[in-house]
């Protein structure tokens, strides 16, 4: 299915906690940290670990049983949420569980978040997947031109092991331990990190997140 018209459509629809995201400290935070250290990790047991929480009728951000949860209840919508860091090259992975809602859905990782533009990784609960970047208002996707089905991708109510590498100009996902997309981009240096998810026509999609770890690639 050619998904490209309704995800540039969508992904210009922000966020309401977007507007709880402060800029990012002008120093990136791992310019002198080792290849292979965890630069930051969470496993969202304590709630007070500096991600945003929100809660309203379109949709729900927040600490939820152990895990971290976005409720998207709005169509056409992203919710993304990130812990208020600065990093120039990271290796993200994440546990990404559907709760409910749509099949028909975005899940994903993003790297450099200036606190307007992005990369994102993201995967639908049927099947697809894509890297691109969110920028000027406007998102695209980069290398294929339409989001990619993959039978590696766990659909309906499963989780996903999430694993987003963005070192340099390239940056390669990873689902259940396979890569499965690489491409090149030089626009965005560093940046925040976080998490996603949103609806494209209908609304509902949940998602809880889990075992979040930021590593130096």
């Amino acid at each position: 299915m050619n998904r490209l018209p309704i995800l540039l459509t969508s992904l210009i629809v922000l966020s309401l906690a977007c507007s709880t995201t402060t800029a990012t400290t002008p120093a990136p935070q791992d310019l002198n940290a080792p290849s292979g250290s965890v630069l930051f990790q969470d496993d969202f047991a304590r709630p007070v670990t500096g991600w945003d929480r929100y809660m309203a009728a379109e949709g729900t951000i927040d600490y939820d049983a152990g895990g971290y949860r976005l409720l998207v209840n709005s169509p056409e919508t992203n919710f993304w949420s990130t812990p208020h860091k600065n990093f120039a090259d990271t290796r993200l992975e994440v546990d990404a569980g559907k709760l409910g809602g749509p099949d028909e859905n975005r899940i994903g990782l993003i790297c450099r978040y200036t606190g307007n533009d992005y990369y994102f990784f993201m995967i639908t609960s049927d099947g697809f997947y894509g890297i691109g970047i969110f920028s000027g208002k406007k998102a695209v996707l980069l290398g294929d031109g339409e989001l990619q089905a993959s039978d590696i991708i766990k659909t309906g109510l499963a989780v996903n092991h999430l694993r987003a590498d963005c070192a340099g100009d390239k940056l390669t996902f990873y689902v259940n331990g396979f890569e499965i997309a690489s491409v090149q981009d030089a626009t965005l240096k560093s940046g925040d990190v976080g998490l996603l998810a949103g609806t494209f026509a209908q609304p509902g999609v949940d998602v809880v997140f889990d075992n979040f770890v930021v590593l130096k690639p």
